[in-house]
């Protein structure tokens, strides 16, 4: 009974607290065409971000039972705002809420359509089935998964060293990205093994949570010809499964090292923020008023890169520098380029804090 609570409990938090966290940013767009995928990948972004902002000024401060208050912080707010996003959806209905279905306008297009997404389902079940059943240790989970079982069993904040249990001054690189403490996290407020945890559940959401953003992506891509979605999907599917030719590809990282920050970063982040400019310019190019929760949005996506890894403060920059100073150029809007450049400073405080308290 112990296990099928904890898996309750985890579906909770990582399928029913998203949708419900980002039911908040789709209610605030103007997009109401917008999609259970859509509510679901923001709310990992916003709950991402919200866990980065808590965790790291405990880290730093040497909080004692640092991981126990951020479990409780994290928590409260957490369900503080998938409350919001409950309230909006009940308080205003379908008339405005965000559209609520998971793949939407996809109705009778015909009977090879409709084959498309059933190859692209089996393919995507195929990859979760394979995820989870063969499974393996990774070299990193020595001191990643180390990290979640040794937070989760100890209340302790980086404090330990996961190889020996030993105390240990603060390591920067690794305190200031705690992805690991987001899986701790979710261990113990399941009841489950922190292990098991990383092995099995993170990948059964986060491999979804990944063909999601491509497929509002896709979405934008082929907006006059939504008959060309599935086959993007399918054609994207096959690229992960035969991807495997290298330890250091993101179909790896994906499949196979789904539980570890760099996964995250390279198949949800990055995806993420590329979906964001494309709602962005979208609407410059058509000449329309910014959205202040895309930007809001964006913003926190560049502080859940840093959660996932201290390398993602550098690659945010990068990518969020050029396409901003781009997008300036090509529609003749300065905002662009202003609003992208904020929108960098919680990557470059992170890594103003690596140098000075390192």
């Amino acid at each position: 009974m112990a296990i099928i609570a904890g898996c309750f409990i985890l579906c909770i938090w990582l399928v029913g607290i998203p949708l419900l966290t980002g039911a908040v940013p789709a209610f605030f767009t103007e997009r109401r065409k917008h999609s259970l995928s859509f509510m679901w990948t923001s709310g990992y972004i916003l709950s991402w971000a919200l866990f980065q902002l808590v965790t790291v000024p405990l880290v730093l401060l040497h909080v004692s039972q640092g991981f126990k208050l951020a479990v409780k912080l994290f928590a409260g707010l957490s369900l503080a705002l998938a409350a919001v996003g409950a309230f909006l959806l009940l308080r205003y209905g379908k008339k405005k809420s965000p559209h609520l279905s998971l793949i939407k306008g996809e109705s009778d297009r015909g009977r090879l359509h409709r084959i498309y997404w059933v190859i692209f389902l089996v393919l995507a079940a195929l990859q979760l089935a394979l995820a989870v059943g063969m499974t393996y240790q990774d070299g990193d989970d020595a001191y990643y998964v180390a990290i979640s079982t040794l937070t989760e069993s100890s209340n302790t904040l980086y404090e330990l060293m996961p190889y020996s249990m030993g105390a240990t001054g603060l390591d920067m690189r690794h305190g200031l990205a705690p992805f690991p403490v987001w899986i701790a996290f979710l261990a113990r407020i399941s009841g489950l093994p922190a292990v098991s945890v990383a092995h099995v559940a993170v990948p059964l959401a986060l491999i979804p949570t990944t063909y999601m953003i491509f497929y509002q992506i896709g979405g934008q891509l082929f907006d006059k010809k939504k008959e060309r979605l599935p086959l993007f999907l399918c054609f994207t599917a096959i690229l992960v499964i035969f991807g495997n030719y290298s330890l250091y590809t993101a179909e790896n990282f994906m499949l196979a090292r789904s539980r570890q920050g760099k996964s995250a970063l390279g198949c949800i982040v990055i995806p993420m923020v590329l979906l964001l400019f494309f709602l962005i310019l979208d609407r410059a190019e058509k000449g329309q008023k910014d959205q202040w929760m895309l930007w809001l949005l964006l913003g926190a996506a560049v502080t859940a890169a840093c959660l996932c890894t201290t390398l993602g403060t550098m690659l945010m920059c990068l990518l969020l520098g050029v396409t901003g100073l781009c997008s300036a150029l090509a529609y003749r809007r300065l905002g662009l380029a202003v609003k992208t450049a904020l929108c960098c400073a919680p990557a470059l405080v992170y890594a103003a804090l690596y140098f000075v308290v390192e």
